[in-house]
């Protein structure tokens, strides 16, 4: 990857690693994103008990961790397999591979343009940095808008190849995140308030939301959005909106995150 994050990853900061070392109550890999390394050890590889660590891990493995805990002035990082969740699995996984897309992009503009890839990708990472998480973001927003390619603050001849391939790789596509709602509501009139509080969450995130029944006042909510965290933000505003609702009028209710 060209993109080397400076200094330590945050706690609860989910990284992709390569496994170096599997020792019997402890694995070692390299943190992708970071010119570093941390441990996990074998509690915190798999629930329940392990019998053969390697039965979970071996070198060479890419494997997604959420680090608990650092300790920059040592340099440790102590990280966890077995508290990633599925769901949070797939998505750091997806995020890696369209930067990765978004890098070979540039690669290719690089090579048209007779330039150098690393000096090409600092000078638009330091123009966008600020508004952008990701250069895959930026990209996006470029097949979205045009005019976003001023952004990267490139010649107009960089400017020009680099949408150009942009708008030729990437597609206007979407992701998809999930949650439930556990609504409850004791009061005569339950059932309206219940409605209500749906509407609410509904309303907040128009068309890009769905709402559907599973049983026991449980309901499934669904954001379809451009991006993670434009979908991750509706998802929130329409679940706090609904909870809202739902307890002004005294009914009880919790948002669950989707785990798979």
């Amino acid at each position: 990857m060209l993109l080397q994050k400076k200094g330590f990853p945050e706690e609860d900061e989910l990284v992709i690693c390569t496994v170096t070392k599997v020792q019997f109550h402890s694995v070692f890999a390299n943190l992708d994103e970071y010119e570093k390394s941390g441990m996990i050890h074998i509690s915190e590889v798999s629930p329940g008990r392990i019998r053969n660590i390697r039965d979970f891990v071996k070198e060479g493995k890419k494997v997604v961790c959420k680090v608990l805990r650092v300790n920059a002035e040592k340099g440790y990082i102590d990280m966890s397999l077995r508290r990633v969740t599925e769901t949070q699995r797939r998505k750091k996984i997806d995020e890696v591979k369209q930067e990765q897309k978004a890098e070979k992009i540039l690669e290719f503009v690089a090579k048209d343009l007779n330039s150098d890839v690393k000096q090409l990708f600092g000078d638009i990472s330091n123009n966008i940095s600020k508004k952008y998480s990701s250069l895959y973001e930026f990209f996006h927003q470029v097949v979205v808008d045009s005019d976003a390619i001023k952004d990267a603050g490139v010649d107009a001849k960089a400017a020009k190849k680099l949408e150009e391939a942009v708008k030729s790789r990437i597609k206007e596509v979407g992701v998809k995140v999930e949650g439930k709602l556990k609504l409850t509501s004791f009061a005569i009139d339950g059932v309206d308030i219940v409605k209500e509080a749906l509407k609410r969450a509904m309303e907040t995130g128009k068309e890009s939301i769905s709402i559907k029944y599973l049983g026991a006042g449980l309901y499934n909510v669904a954001v379809n959005a451009k991006d993670y965290k434009e979908a991750e933000k509706i998802l929130k505003e329409a679940s706090e909106k609904a909870l809202e609702h739902l307890r002004k009028n005294d009914g009880e209710g919790e948002f669950l995150r989707a785990e798979a």
